[in-house]
């Protein structure tokens, strides 16, 4: 009886010590059919800025192999296969299983024993379409310009429109994946793939929804920081008012231009890009000023001997204002100006109704706004 209740014992303590360490890291048990020359399978995390192998092991014989890891927190992790990359969240206590035939062009693969990953495998596959169609016509756009021996503008103008048509048509179907995934780490990595230009405010939505969600992930947690801090100056809101020293040394307030619509256009003398804009901005306000447009240029240079000389050159002829303090001005801080050129297009109201519009969007959405029918 002694050696009954002994042994018992030792099996309880066993089972209790298995459970503790299950608990303290995930599993990852993988079988690759037809491995070839595949020797090395390398577990990849991914959550952060940087990606990092994080463990490395051989293939068995029969094509076996099996992870396990501690994470600080439910992440993104990657394994990849020789090319290939396969997407999967674990968190501590998570026994996976994974399999596929690295003979399958496809990549297909199955997954079991976490939920995420499937959701995520799941918003993959959905991806994966358009992924195919820009190859395809990416394929079919080279074969044109090989044909003709250089890369034409007329060949660019009839393939931009069809590209920038798919990844419109992905981005919807990414965003309604990321409302619908609200409560799952799956939706956030999907909504990392938006252009957060483009969906800015849909993203503040999205942060503003998971705030109190996934506290222990670093990346959720930074996300929901860099959105709550552009929240004030998104689109749809309140333009914060300020006061900026014109070029003639006189104040400048934003609420001078209250009941009319006034761009601010944040730019430098020594901008590449903003200065290739500029030609733009002068066509359409020539156009848009006689019908309300107002633009108040703000700009990031320290010398005024310089930013007199490009307004002068590009011929600018609307107000122009600057602290004098690059990215370090209290305008450039009030707006988050990480980047130029910026613009905030505000409404009689007062409110933010578009942003960093440039080139054809930029006329676009004035011709919208100045044409609407009466």
């Amino acid at each position: 009886m002694k050696n009954r209740l002994v042994l018992c014992s030792v099996v309880a303590l066993s089972l209790f010590i298995f459970s503790c360490a299950d608990k303290n890291a995930f599993t990852i048990s993988g079988t690759i059919s037809n491995p070839g020359s595949l020797k090395t399978i390398y577990l990849i995390e991914a959550d952060s800025s940087a990606m990092n192998v994080v463990d490395s092991t051989k293939l068995s014989e029969d094509g076996k192999f099996k992870f396990k890891h501690s994470a600080g927190y439910a992440g993104l992790y990657k394994l990849r296969l020789g090319g290939t990359v396969f997407d999967l969240i674990a968190k501590n206590g998570d026994d996976i299983t994974f399999s596929t035939d690295n003979n399958d062009n496809s990549h297909a693969y199955q997954l079991t024993g976490s939920e995420e990953s499937e959701k995520l495998k799941a918003f993959n596959k959905l991806t994966n379409v358009y992924a195919d169609e820009n190859t395809k016509l990416y394929n079919e756009y080279q074969s044109k310009a090989i044909a003709l021996g250089k890369e034409s503008d007329s060949l660019k103008n009839i393939y931009l429109p069809q590209f920038e048509k798919i990844n419109t048509e992905e981005s919807v179907v990414v965003l309604k994946y990321v409302n619908d995934n609200e409560n799952s780490l799956a939706g956030f990595y999907a909504a990392t793939m938006l252009d957060p230009d483009k969906y800015e405010p849909q993203l503040v939505a999205y942060a503003d929804a998971i705030k109190g969600k996934f506290d222990t992930n670093p990346g959720v947690q930074q996300f929901i920081r860099q959105m709550m801090a552009i929240k004030p100056v998104s689109v749809g809101q309140p333009a914060p008012d300020f006061t900026v020293i014109s070029i003639d040394n006189k104040p400048i307030k934003l609420s001078d231009y209250k009941g009319k619509y006034v761009m601010l256009d944040f730019w430098a003398s020594w901008c590449g890009p903003c200065r290739m804009e500029n030609p733009n901005v002068v066509k359409q306000y020539a156009i848009y000023h006689p019908k309300g447009l107002n633009i108040l240029g703000i700009s990031l240079d320290t010398s005024k001997e310089n930013w007199q000389q490009a307004i002068t050159h590009d011929q600018l002829s609307w107000a122009h204002a600057s602290d004098l303090k690059n990215f370090e001005g209290p305008t450039e801080r009030l707006y988050h100006i990480e980047a130029i050129p910026s613009n905030f297009i505000i409404d009689p109201k007062g409110i933010i109704v578009a942003k960093n519009m440039r080139g054809a969007d930029l006329e676009a959405f004035l011709n919208k706004t100045f044409n609407k029918p009466q």
